[in-house]
């Protein structure tokens, strides 16, 4: 297939794994494809990079995608398609192993709102909580789980944004208390005896989406019949993920040091309850995206005023995806995910309000 090598980026992670498959064995290749794929170190970088034109695709978290589109913050829209889904259930909450302690039940939100109400009462400084990014699944499951014990995630404890790889060197350290992040940084803080997994994001939140691949709007329009060929090869790559039988070849994949870069036992012991691709875990659901946009409604970072399923459905391209899987002689007939039951924590509270 003509056209220059494209350039993909992603971020060190567990959910990376199609873009890193596709290329170990040649996914891309198969479908005539050149691709340069490249790590990067934060989600702004990628985002910012997609923006300009020096990435043609990323791994990206799924509501920094729908905040690009919107315009959210800098109101500058860079309006982007998720034509496949990367994963479901991959992000966890951890918690420093003396704070999980001292909070008594250190697994349940209701122990450390105990500990953070005793801060509050002598004087001591507030928790402080890592998240990969504002706009994130993981920022707004750690403000739910904290918000359902009573803990106000914006002015009981200190929320900051730190690069996925780094959250157990910060926890080790002290920086930080605990984080939400996706696999293998949660296990990994484990493995160090640095923290304790609090809560894995299905629990909470079932099915719970997470990644996505993303392109510009543009560039979708401009060069479809390579982005179909893109879509065939991650798709190919995660229903490999995907199989029980490859995940000891896929850790020792992504422990290489150009793309995950942890310990291999590390990487195959925190597999846990991801999903890259059955169960219709790579398709992009607008109800996922609705989803995402009723929490981002619900923390103040949109206005309650955006058309939810207008937005979700430009951004989340089922129709994209299908032609892909149509190609493969997989279904392509899309049933909306029940997963996402707009309960009175979310969207229509919102509203109500």
């Amino acid at each position: 297939m003509s056209g220059e090598r494209l350039r993909l980026g992603f971020i060190a992670l567990n959910d990376a794994a199609a873009l890193i498959v596709a290329e170990q064995f040649g996914y891309f290749a198969d479908e005539g494809l050149a691709v340069d794929l490249r790590r990067e170190v934060s989600w702004a970088t990628m985002r910012d990079k997609l923006a300009v034109g020096a990435l043609d695709g990323a791994h990206l978290l799924a509501p920094l995608t729908l905040a690009a589109s919107l315009g959210v913050p800098d109101g500058r829209p860079v309006p982007l398609v998720a034509p496949m889904a990367l994963n479901l259930n991959g992000p966890a909450i951890t918690l420093a192993s003396h704070l999980a302690a001292a909070a008594g039940n250190g697994l349940e939100a209701n122990g450390l709102a105990r500990l953070v109400a005793r801060r509050q009462a002598e004087g001591a400084s507030p928790l402080t909580l890592a998240v990969v990014f504002p706009y994130s699944a993981h920022a707004y499951l750690l403000r739910d789980w904290l918000a359902r014990a009573g803990v106000d995630p914006d002015r009981d404890v200190r929320l900051t944004v730190a690069p996925p790889s780094r959250m157990t060197e910060l926890l080790v350290g002290g920086v930080v208390e605990g984080f939400c992040v996706t696999e293998p940084w949660n296990t990994a803080a484990v493995a160090a005896g640095a923290g304790v997994i609090a809560l894995r994001g299905g629990q909470l939140w079932p099915r719970m989406p997470d990644k996505v691949f993303a392109v510009t709007q543009a560039w979708a329009r401009a060069d479809p019949i390579r982005l179909r060929a893109l879509l065939r090869a991650l798709l190919r790559a995660a229903a490999w993920a995907d199989a029980a039988d490859n995940r000891p070849e896929l850790a020792q994949i992504l422990a290489q040091p150009r793309y995950v870069g942890a310990d291999a036992g590390v990487i195959g012991a925190s597999f846990a309850d991801i999903a890259y691709d059955s169960g219709g875990a790579s398709v992009p659901q607008p109800v996922h995206a609705a989803w995402l946009l009723s929490q981002m409604m619900r923390w103040s970072h949109i206005s309650p005023g955006i058309d939810v399923g207008r937005v979700a459905g430009q951004v989340y391209r089922p129709d994209l995806y299908a032609a892909a899987a149509g190609d493969l002689g997989r279904p392509s007939v899309l049933a909306l995910d029940g997963l996402m039951d707009f309960s009175p924590l979310g969207l229509f509270r919102i509203v109500e309000a």
